[in-house]
């Protein structure tokens, strides 16, 4: 991808690296990521003693383990962003929860639909809300970090369009396990007979993917400037 002549949003005095002075990188992890870490494998093993539908649980929690394990032996050679690290930590535990209780009945769904005077347990809909918010976040993170883009107006085009395909292939899997599983995937699809479940699933990904670029790509290209080098201009 490329942008305008000298758009490079990873080169100093641009965009992003605008902060002169770069912490080096930490040679071992934070007291606060070892505790976090700690509690979503604590959160795990609690979770798993007694879910209400254990092949929900096993499926509902296993982008929590996949992410763990990624991120744990990356620590060091590749370390994310602080809020990167706070909100995969929140995903995490929304995703736990709702395989523990399966979506559709998660006891804070219950609430929070009669706040809202609803029939519907709407905790699925936090839990696709998530599902876009964090991953464009991630999705920032690596294109800015790797200088895969130019500009910002590509750079949310960019995420926008990952988020959207995450959500999409999520949904696909969730087709996947319906076909292979039959009727025991209801708890897995939490659809509650709603017949535009799969549509509103993508529009709340979409919105949460939208508000994290909204609210957070300031402080995130901080934080991105603080760990990474400037690069080197080559002039022609």
């Amino acid at each position: 991808m490329t942008g305008k002549p000298g758009a490079d949003i990873t080169a100093p005095g641009n965009w992003l690296c605008s902060n002169p002075q770069l912490r080096p990188m930490p040679s071992r992890p934070a007291p606060a990521l070892i505790v976090a870490g700690t509690a979503l494998v604590l959160l795990l093993v609690w979770s798993g003693l007694s879910p209400y539908d254990r092949p929900t649980w096993a499926l509902e929690v296993a982008p929590v383990v996949i992410a763990l394990a990624i991120m744990v032996p990356t620590r060091l050679r590749f370390p994310l962003t602080s809020l990167l690290y706070f909100w995969i930590f929140v995903h995490a535990v929304v995703l736990i929860v709702g395989g523990t209780y399966t979506y559709a009945r998660v006891p804070f769904g219950f609430q929070l639909a009669d706040l809202l005077g609803i029939t519907r347990n709407p905790y699925d809909k936090i839990g696709h809300f998530f599902q876009g918010f964090v991953p464009a976040l991630v999705a920032r993170e690596i294109l800015i970090r790797g200088a895969y883009v130019n500009g910002r107006k590509m750079l949310n085009f960019l995420v926008l369009c990952i988020v959207l395909a995450i959500s999409a292939f999520y949904e696909l899997i969730e087709w996947c396990v319906a076909e292979l599983i039959g009727q025991d995937a209801d708890e897995f699809l939490a659809t509650q007979g709603y017949v535009w479940d799969t549509q509103s699933d993508m529009l709340f990904a979409l919105i949460g993917g939208a508000l994290a670029l909204l609210l957070f790509s300031r402080w995130h290209d901080r934080e991105i400037a603080a760990l990474t080098p400037p690069r080197p201009i080559t002039r022609k």
